[in-house]
């Protein structure tokens, strides 16, 4: 489980499994920024660089904004905090000669680098990866971008919505066109963006390992394009074997059946059944032995091809209990039943409550007294680690604060850091 290091004795906090990298974060947004959020999560001193006097765009995009201790809105921005806990915040104007300097000083004593400029957008200013490597050839180099470092649309900006339809993603995401309320839709979060930062976080582990044998880094490729046709899967699989093209069908599967929700007395219930086992089980508990060897019924390949008899025939059923009684009949003959819940009801579960998955991290004294915000409440990280956990060390920071500490950490004294404001540099 996610440790907070102000909860316990500094001998009982674990070594982190990334606490002798450090990651210099030019990236903003969603994907780059999710992907150092796992590294810093894990360890790593992550530096993230923002605009000064604007910061990363995600700090404005409200609401909903982070609450003061009386309750009313600030100006921060609570989708920043998602993906920007356990980071150092730097403000640096890469645009000038000064700030570029910082920039190169900072990636010398770096191991990874994530950036999503547009391409060849840090070219210009002489922090792309031929100029740092030169500086540092054991760097890691990560860029994110829409669409890649090459092809036609290279040159593209790309955001997860443009991915999404794209790549077909909302071509099989909603209901069919021929029901009510059919249509494309979209997943309800940034989907191709969050997988980018995942699938990025995996590269760089990779590219660290081959640096174990190597010693020099690489220039890794990520592509929102990419990864949202990758994560098609299955669907993405059935197309290019068959040339099949799948359509929306709402919450029902292509391959599986019956795998949907279904209406209950009180509302609504998800069935996952995913063998033949799994339902013949399902007909016993609802006192329908005979389905379960009914022709149509007895393989999964069968039950897909009757769904528009089986499916009717069970609804007429689920309609007769409510989502609790369905779940409480289900739950031990290892029947997959669970319910649909809102987000409320999510985090309000007793397994979700066990597994300590909403969080919350103090600010410190000094940020407390500027924003009259006292904490922030987050999602746990997933990845558990038993020798290595991760651990949580800082609250999504403030914009700019800790410009000054990582500045003395890179020699510049008062005088110095002072002169560089004044320039407007930091």
């Amino acid at each position: 489980m996610t440790k907070h290091a102000a909860d316990a004795p500094q001998s009982t906090v674990p070594e982190s499994a990334l606490s002798h990298l450090r990651v210099l974060d030019l990236s903003r947004v969603l994907a780059g920024p999710w992907c150092t959020q796992m590294l810093a999560d894990l360890g790593a001193d992550v530096i993230k660089v923002e605009r000064p006097g604007a910061g990363d765009d995600t700090r404005h995009w409200g609401p909903p904004f982070l609450k003061d201790a009386q309750g009313n809105d600030t100006t921060q921005a609570a989708y920043f905090t998602a993906c920007n806990r356990n980071k150092r915040s730097i403000t640096i104007d890469v645009a000038q000669p000064e700030g570029q300097a910082l920039i190169r000083q900072m990636a010398v004593g770096s191991d990874i680098l994530v950036e999503n400029f547009k391409v060849g957008g840090l070219a210009q200013y002489g922090l792309d990866y031929a100029s740092l490597k030169a500086l540092n050839p054991r760097l890691i180099y990560c860029s994110v971008t829409g669409f890649g470092q090459d092809g036609p649309y290279a040159e593209r900006a790309g955001y997860d919505l443009m991915i999404q339809a794209m790549t077909g993603m909302m071509s099989i995401t909603g209901r069919a066109d021929d029901v009510p309320g059919g249509g494309p839709l979209r997943v309800g979060v940034a989907l191709t963006d969050l997988f980018t930062g995942v699938y990025a976080a995996s590269a760089i582990l990779a590219a660290i390992e081959v640096r174990h044998r190597t010693g020099e880094g690489q220039h890794i490729d990520m592509a929102l394009l990419d990864v949202g046709m990758a994560i098609l899967a299955n669907q993405a699989g059935g197309f290019l074997n068959t040339g099949n093209v799948p359509r929306r069908q709402g919450n029902s599967h292509p391959s599986l059946a019956p795998y949907q929700d279904f209406p209950t007395q009180d509302g609504a219930m998800l069935l996952a059944i995913g063998n033949d086992g799994q339902f013949a089980r399902f007909c016993q508990a609802v006192e329908r032995p005979e389905w379960a060897v009914d022709p149509r019924f007895v393989s999964n390949t069968l039950r897909v091809k009757h769904r528009d008899v089986l499916i009717p025939a069970m609804e007429a059923i689920t309609r007769t209990r409510t989502t609790a009684q369905w779940i409480a009949l289900l739950e031990d003959k290892a029947v997959p039943c669970g319910p649909i819940n809102d987000l409320g009801q999510a985090f309000a579960d007793e397994q979700v409550k066990a597994r300590g998955l909403a969080i919350k991290q103090p600010l410190a004294t000094a940020v407390i007294a500027q924003t009259a915000i006292k904490s922030i409440a987050s999602v746990a990280s997933p990845l558990r680690l038993t020798a290595t956990p991760p651990v949580l060390r800082r609250a999504p920071p403030m914009l700019g604060e800790h410009t000054d500490e990582v500045l003395a950490e890179l020699g510049l004294d008062g005088p110095q850091r002072a002169a560089l404001r004044r320039a407007g540099v930091v």
